[in-house]
């Protein structure tokens, strides 16, 4: 008699991303089963990109969004998939201040600046900008807006939806990194990724970056039915303006890297590690 067959167990994959907009639309297809994962599960666990950062440097999730500043420490855990990027073109992180306050003085008086993590692509470019050795204070990434608005810190970089809603506040923009960085380079910045666990094995690795791209295309080609969705993370920004946001950071480049979203990240931590602002010199692959 032959022994019945054992069904194999499902395939559990934890799943990081930050509870914002843009990263809410990306994902919205597969936290809502609108595509055929062949049987994957996909258990979405929602942090601040910092946490995220952390939570990669200790292998915990299969698959994470993460700095690109971060990666630079996760080559040899994670790999990194083609789809998924968060890129500034000509726009980025911002600095404000409660006063007017130019660049160069920030610089040349060494004021001090709250940012959102150490490890967060917003401060390694920060450091690019002004100096590895420039201070700063850690902040929540939310937590840093109102501190600017009521003088507890000079000034704040901004993440987030904050970069389309700071003028609300009443604060003033000392630079937009996104711009400097396309100055310096002619490239776009990029900011962030998705990465997947290596030890996953080549064929998982390989259906997760497919569905990720589905993921995000689903959400490209239904906006306003993802949209919806993702105003639940919108931080109290109107739709207009959450749809704007979305749209800055969730696109082609989102897609997929091509050959200039490639360069812009080899670049980005070329030029840190010759800061020695990260470990260097890395080669950087794409999965997907």
């Amino acid at each position: 008699m032959t022994p019945a067959a054992t069904a194999s167990p499902p395939v559990v994959l934890r799943v990081g991303h930050s509870p914002d907009a843009d990263d809410a639309f990306m994902f919205y297809a597969l936290t809502h089963d609108k595509i055929d994962t062949g049987g994957l599960t996909f258990l979405h666990q929602l942090e601040d990109i910092q946490t995220l950062n952390q939570r990669a440097l200790r292998g915990e999730l299969e698959v994470s969004a993460v700095s690109i500043h971060a990666y630079a420490h996760l080559t040899t855990t994670y790999a990194l998939l083609a789809s998924g990027s968060s890129m500034g073109d000509n726009y980025g992180p911002i600095v404000v201040t409660r006063e007017p306050l130019p660049l160069e003085e920030i610089r040349a008086r060494r004021v001090p600046v709250a940012i959102p993590g150490h490890l967060t692509t917003a401060y390694l470019t920060l450091q690019l900008c002004l100096g590895k050795d420039h201070p700063v204070t850690v902040m929540p990434f939310d937590a840093i807006m109102p501190a600017v608005i009521r003088g507890e810190i000079p000034a704040g970089l901004i993440i987030h939806e904050g970069q389309v809603t700071y003028q609300d506040a009443g604060v003033h923009l000392a630079v937009d990194l996104g711009v400097w960085w396309r100055q310096r380079t002619g490239l776009p910045l990029p900011l962030g990724g998705n990465v997947v666990r290596r030890d996953l094995g080549e064929d998982l690795i390989q259906r997760v970056a497919t569905l990720l791209r589905q993921s995000i295309q689903y959400a490209l080609d239904h906006r306003a039915e993802a949209l919806e969705y993702a105003m639940k993370y919108a931080h109290d920004v109107d739709p207009a303006r959450a749809d704007r946001f979305v749209g800055m950071y969730v696109n082609h480049w989102t897609l997929d890297y091509g050959d200039i979203g490639r360069q812009a990240v080899r670049t980005l931590l070329d030029l840190a590690a010759a800061e020695g602002l990260v470990p260097g010199p890395l080669d950087i692959q794409f999965v997907g």
